[in-house]
C-alpha cells in the first residue's frame, strides 16, 4: 500500500540517505501516516521496502514513542504531565482536557478524531502547560484555550499557523490549567 500509494515519497525519502538502513524512521512516519497505526502489514513493507528483517523494523518502531501500534485518533494530543509541568499545574490541566473530550488517559473519542496521552517530556518547560497535536506545540494551556483548540480542529483541523508564547513566565504560583 506504501508504494502503491506515495512511490514518489517513498524514492524521495530514499534518495535522502546513502543506505537504506538509515531511512527506517522517516519510512515508519510515512506508513503510519498511510495506514493510520504500524499493523503488521506496514512493518514488513517498510522491511521489504529498506531489506531489512520485519523483527529489526519492529523493534524500532516499539521503541519510539511517537509510532502506535493500535488505532489512534486523527488528531494525538500528548500532553507533558513531567515534573517541570506539574509545577505549574499541568497535571490539573491535563484532567480538564480529558473532561472537556470525556474520556480517560489514553483513550480516543467515539468519532476517532482525538487520542489523548500523557507525554513524559515536550522540552518546553518554559512555556508549560504543553500539549503537542500531531507534533504541533500549543503552550500555557487554559481550560479556555483548550476549549477553543478542540472546537477549531472539530471546525476545520488543525490551525496551520499557531505561535508559541515564549514571553510568559511561569512559576509554581502561577495559577494555569484551570482559567
Amino acid at each position: 500500500m506504501l508504494q502503491a500509494d506515495r512511490p514518489e515519497r517513498v524514492a524521495e525519502i530514499l534518495s535522502r540517505y546513502p543506505e537504506k538502513r538509515a531511512a527506517l524512521m522517516p519510512m515508519l512516519y510515512e506508513a503510519q501516516d498511510v495506514y493510520g497505526y504500524l499493523t503488521e502489514a506496514a512493518i514488513h513493507e517498510v522491511a521489504a521496502i529498506l531489506a531489512l528483517d520485519p523483527t529489526e523494523v519492529s523493534s524500532v518502531s516499539e521503541f519510539y514513542s511517537l509510532y502506535y501500534h493500535k488505532p489512534v485518533g486523527r488528531y494525538v494530543i500528548r500532553f507533558c504531565t513531567d515534573m517541570p509541568c506539574a509545577l505549574v499545574g499541568a497535571e490539573s490541566a491535563y484532567d480538564e482536557l480529558l473532561d472537556i473530550l470525556g474520556l480517560e488517559d489514553g483513550g480516543t473519542t467515539e468519532d476517532g478524531l482525538f487520542t489523548v496521552e500523557q507525554a513524559v517530556c515536550l522540552a518546553a518547560c518554559g512555556v508549560a502547560p504543553v500539549l503537542q497535536v500531531n507534533l504541533r506545540f500549543f503552550a500555557t494551556m487554559t481550560r479556555a484555550k483548550m476549549e477553543a483548540l478542540i472546537d477549531t480542529i472539530r471546525a476545520g483541523g488543525l490551525p496551520e499557523d499557531h505561535p508559541v508564547e515564549l514571553n510568559t513566565t511561569r512559576t509554581a504560583d502561577t495559577v494555569t490549567g484551570l482559567a
